[in-house]
């Protein structure tokens, strides 16, 4: 693998008394894949959050490209200008606008010259295979569709960190399958560098160049598997 992109150093988050991230280290190289695997409440969304810069530690501190974004109690650099596209559990997509919508108030939101803003709005949506639906709205296409389209919202600012949260929970398993293999070849193409959740371990065997698990806050393992030992 080559040189470190994201860096978590003593990663500590607390809800009232109790720790929901617990002193986490961790490093994630350039292209590389980590899957955080462990039950509901080991901190697992958590972490994400606090990756994306929607949530601040009380200790500790994040690094992204070598430049320092976030330490205790302070947002360094805010999360839009982290470059970092995120697929939230629920898709998060906005029900009044249309899949091509979604995608052109990100593209707005990144200071994407106009001239070029239709043509990656078009890339992208071709990329996950959803370009004849551009003009529908979310609750006009199916579950799988919706996933496309978040994944689609996630990749059109062109991220520089991928950021996943149990993407497939909500499908059935010949669907969840296909998709995390649509997953895992634009993630290779594309080269991205991608931390997923889930607690599903079919899921992380499929995707992950490493498994870090964990429970009740911390990281108790961590696994490389034979995706990366075939890429190596």
């Amino acid at each position: 693998m080559s040189a470190t992109f994201l860096r978590l150093t003593g990663m500590t988050r607390r809800h009232g008394s109790r720790s929901v991230v617990d002193d986490v280290s961790l490093d994630v190289a350039f292209g590389e894949v980590v899957v955080i695997l462990g039950p509901s409440g080991s901190g697992k969304t958590t972490l994400l959050r606090l990756i994306a810069g929607l949530d601040v530690p009380d200790h500790g501190e994040i690094w992204l490209d070598g430049r320092r974004v976030t330490e205790r109690d302070r947002r360094l650099v805010p999360p839009h200008q982290r470059r970092i596209g995120f697929v939230f559990q629920d898709l998060a997509l906005w029900p009044h606008l249309t899949v091509r919508e979604n995608l052109g108030f990100v593209v707005g939101s990144a200071g994407v010259a106009k001239a070029g803003r239709d043509e990656r709005i078009r890339h992208t949506l071709a990329l996950v295979r959803i370009d004849a639906l551009a003009n529908r709205y979310p609750h006009e296409i199916s579950g799988g569709e919706q996933q496309r389209a978040a994944l689609a919202r996630a990749l059109v600012g062109e991220p520089r960190l991928l950021l996943l949260d149990e993407p497939f929970s909500s499908l059935d398993a010949e669907l969840r399958a296909t998709l995390r293999g649509e997953l895992d070849g634009l993630q290779r193409a594309l080269r991205l560098t991608t931390v997923y959740v889930t607690h599903d371990r079919e899921d992380a065997r499929a995707l992950a160049d490493r498994i870090v698990e964990m429970r009740h806050g911390r990281i108790v393992a961590v696994h490389e598997t034979e995706r990366r030992e075939r890429d190596s």
